[in-house]
């Protein structure tokens, strides 16, 4: 079992939540996905295991991991909700064409809340950044 799973399972553990085995399941996809995928996502690609569960279970335990601070739900534009792993703080690159979203980690822009909480005198919380363009997949069938 990886680290990140142990970890998530223990902060889950820790905030008295009870280890299912679909919510087990949802977080191991979670963790394991590297597409940010969305609720509906996870659903599809555990359905064969537990042909029960429904889309609202899945969605239900998203909230639970989001609240208890281990999966970040990621709104842009009007697309459905994404759910991310949260691990080491990092910005999302997003494709306007197929929506892909790939992480991008700049440590130079961590200085941004230092200078932002200076400048201002605001006691900073976080900030977000995302970065738009076309993915190469997509440019290449432009290209054709």
């Amino acid at each position: 079992m990886s680290n990140h799973l142990q970890e998530a399972l223990e902060t889950l553990k820790g905030t008295g939540v009870r280890i299912t085995p679909q919510r087990h399941a949802i977080l191991e996809y979670l963790i394991n996905s590297m597409t940010h995928p969305t609720a509906d996502d996870i659903y599809k690609a555990l359905e064969g295991k537990f042909p029960n569960m429904s889309v609202a279970t899945v969605y239900n335990n998203l909230r639970v991991f989001r609240e208890v601070g281990i999966v970040k739900e990621l709104t842009y534009g009007d697309a459905s909700s994404r759910f991310d792993y949260v691990t080491t703080e990092h910005y999302h690159v997003i494709c306007e064409s197929c929506g892909k979203i790939v992480d991008f980690h700049y440590p130079g822009l961590d200085e941004v809340e230092k200078l932002a909480a200076h400048i201002t005198d605001f006691d900073i919380s976080h900030h977000r950044m995302e970065i738009y363009g076309t993915c190469p997949d997509c440019t290449a069938k432009k290209a054709h």
